[in-house]
């Protein structure tokens, strides 16, 4: 699993070990690990043309100390003095190594630019001169290394309040930091390279947490040899409406590729008629009245997609909530909560899975600042509502009380399309139904939804269907097997690749 920490849970540790080891050390390490991935970035270091920007604090100096190591390879190294103040034993060391200071036009030539700008205690929006220099920084051809997070991200949040770097690589010292892991903040990282610098006997809990493929891997539910339908779990869909009949198919489609043992379809005609055609396996109850009492035992419900707002909805949407098993609230479902919250006032857990808009309607709050703040807003929702909460969007979070904080690693910008937050409600719902949590379904749920995206996508446009196809082949990828399966499709790396999953653990560069 990968893990994340705030910046004041990052300062504390090194504070910690910085008590134990020589002054300097820490530093040292961090140069160490920096200079050897811009080397390898560079490919040949010698005659290539690189660039600091060094602000006031230790970020500075360890991209002096860097580059005082890439000179000493033949690196010609020029650094842009920034701060107030310079790291006086990091530019000594720089200059007796053949670094020169140079003035901010050397950005314009550079082969590669280390932003040392400032580091992971900076609060607030870039002041001048480091946003001018971020924006030129971001405009110049080469490529942008980040030294522990990228200068105007909140290392903290993810936030990104005025100007940035954008980075092609951030390379993070001791441990991740959330604002690399969460947008727009990790939109600005780049790939992030982690360098072991010796924090993790000092680390505390985590602020946030991914599951790689190997966590998803293990708790999966898997059937045993006195496995039956029922045992491996029933899921119940409240889904569609004559308006929205395939959002009915695609909650139905994505649970039952996710492995629940049944899916019983309750709804009204037109989508009855429609899960009836293209599921065949899903076992179907055609309402004449907004009642559950005749669609059979389930272990959990998916309530919502495409169902309507209407007083029939409503009134249907009570009666799952009623009900004592596990709720996963979506869609439609979220617009009717949204309207009365005392539908949610039940003994049994429910999860949500808003996007952006769903989520301020329910919590009172505006689109754009949970965009700018998703983490925030998640933990809000979870503890305002007393739900788990499933957050869409370019980082997909997952908050439930005082729990670490998931954030999704996988996806595809293709996913951006109607009909994927269907059946993602799916698979997250079969995996309520087969005995996970609403905390690891939902987590689980997202990997394997986002991961199925880039298998489906390959760097080309998908529709939510696709989607729903490709779920078995994520859950074979997680599993150890070849994620393209019998059908073929991308393997191995080309596979992770595409669903967007890149560093699946905490394997770091060691320490110097």
């Amino acid at each position: 699993m990968r893990t994340a920490y705030t910046a004041d849970q990052i300062r504390g540790a090194e504070h910690a070990l910085m008590a134990l080891l020589p002054e300097g050390t820490l530093m040292q390490r961090a140069a160490s690990g920096l200079a050897a991935v811009c080397a390898d970035l560079l490919g040949r270091v010698y005659g290539r043309r690189v660039v600091l920007l060094v602000g006031s604090g230790d970020n500075g100096g360890d991209a002096l100390y860097a580059g005082e190591r890439l000179a000493r390879r033949g690196a010609r190294v020029g650094a842009v003095l920034a701060g107030s103040k310079t790291h006086e034993a990091g530019l000594v060391a720089f200059t007796r190594a053949g670094g020169r200071v140079v003035d901010r036009a050397a950005i314009d030539d550079a082969d590669l630019i280390i932003d040392g700008l400032v580091g992971i205690g900076a609060a607030g929006a870039l002041r001048e001169p480091y946003a001018e220099l971020a924006a030129q920084a971001n405009a110049a051809r080469a490529a942008i290394v980040a030294v522990d997070v990228p200068s105007g991200a909140d290392a903290s949040s993810g936030r990104v309040p005025g100007a940035a770097v954008r980075a092609k690589v951030t390379v993070t010292m001791g441990a991740y930091k959330t604002g690399l892991l969460v947008d727009p903040g990790a939109a600005c990282a780049g790939a992030v390279e982690l360098v072991d610098i010796g924090l993790g006997d000092h680390l505390p809990d985590p602020d946030v947490a991914a599951l790689t493929g190997c966590d998803v891997d293990v708790l999966l539910p898997r059937p045993a040899t006195e496995s039956d339908k029922y045992r491996r779990g029933v899921l119940g869909v409240a889904a569609g409406s004559d308006l929205y009949t395939g959002a009915a198919v695609l909650a139905v489609g994505g649970a039952l590729r996710a492995g629940a043992g049944m899916v019983r379809y309750a709804g009204r005609h037109a989508p009855v008629a429609q899960v009836r055609a293209h599921w065949p396996e899903a076992v179907v109850t055609e309402l004449d009245r907004p009642s559950i009492d005749g669609v059979g035992r389930v272990q959990a419900w998916v309530l919502g997609p495409g169902l309507g707002t209407d007083d029939w909805a409503h009134e249907l949407a009570a009666k799952v909530l009623a009900s004592t098993v596990p709720v996963l609230i979506d869609a439609d479902g979220l617009t009717l909560v949204a309207r009365d919250r005392g539908l949610l006032r039940r003994g049994a857990p429910v999860l949500i899975t808003p996007h952006a808009g769903e989520l301020a309607r329910l919590i009172r709050a505006e689109r754009d600042d949970i965009e700018a703040a998703r983490l925030e807003y998640a933990r809000r929702a979870a503890a305002e509502l007393g739900v788990t909460v499933l957050l869409k969007g370019s980082t997909t979070v997952v908050a439930e009380d005082a729990r670490p904080v998931r954030v999704n690693v996988t996806g595809s910008p293709w996913l951006a399309t109607g009909g994927t937050g269907d059946v993602l409600s799916g698979v997250a719902g079969s995996l309520l139904a087969q005995g996970l949590s609403c905390y690891d379904a939902a987590s689980c749920g997202a990997y394997l939804h986002g991961l199925a995206g880039g298998l489906a996508a390959v760097g080309a446009p998908l529709t939510a269907a696709d989607v729903a196809t490709a779920v078995p082949a994520a859950i074979r990828a997680v599993s150890g097997g070849p994620p393209g399966g019998p059908s073929g499709g991308p393997s191995g790396g080309t596979a992770w690749r595409a669903a967007g999953v890149v560093g699946e653990d905490n394997r770091a560069r060691p320490r110097a």
